[in-house]
């Protein structure tokens, strides 16, 4: 949802925003009216994105890893498929995925330790990795909160797969895309690698 905001508050981009959760969609239009822009938000999930979403784009956008929610290669390509059914012909996708490439040679179990000093106290999130046979690997997300000299603790439990670049690349290419481009984060500044296709004509 950052994306879209950050989009917004350019010149000349008309933003449509989904969310699988409502309650992000609902976090993300506070946001967008703090800022004072104007996009239009929704609820949807990218595998039923030709049913929920209305009319053609020229640019589709999904980074932060979220493709490797799914966690089938079926979901995966239909997931692909309905985003190729939202764009114009020649039109643009562009996805972002945590580095799988090297995540599954190191196979880490934790994750660089945040902390966040707030008026109401200090807040510190970590994560512990637990990989699992073949690519797939659960994170566990603990948030700690300081409230009154007393610690609170919040576990959010998500489960990925680690989806390699040519598996990607595979999977586009499957569904119709070409012209695909990898660019790692040293090329782009981005902090995750980026891939771009174009739906064919």
């Amino acid at each position: 949802m950052g994306t879209a905001i950050g989009l917004a508050l350019q010149e000349g981009y008309i933003i449509r925003a989904t969310d699988l959760s409502p309650k992000a969609v609902e976090r993300a239009e506070k946001e967008a009216k703090s800022f004072g822009v104007t996009i239009t938000f929704g609820v949807a999930d990218f595998r039923t994105l030709e049913k929920q979403i209305p009319g053609l784009y020229d640019v589709i956008i999904s980074c932060d890893n979220s493709l490797p929610h799914l966690l089938t290669d079926e979901d995966i390509l239909v997931a692909l498929r309905n985003m190729s059914a939202k764009l114009h012909p020649d039109g643009l996708l562009l996805l972002s995925i945590r580095d799988y490439d090297h995540l599954l040679q190191e196979r880490p179990q934790t994750m660089p330790v945040s902390v966040f000093d707030k008026p109401e106290g200090r807040h510190i999130s970590f994560q512990v990795w637990d990989w699992q046979n073949g690519q797939k690997y659960m994170i566990h997300h603990f948030i700690l909160k300081q409230v009154n000299r007393q610690w609170d603790t919040a576990e959010r439990i998500t489960e990925y797969r680690a989806l390699k670049r040519e598996e990607l690349t595979k999977f586009l290419l499957k569904t119709g895309f070409s012209d695909i481009t990898w660019q790692m984060p040293e090329q782009t500044g981005y902090y995750q690698p980026v891939v771009t296709a174009r739906k064919k004509d």
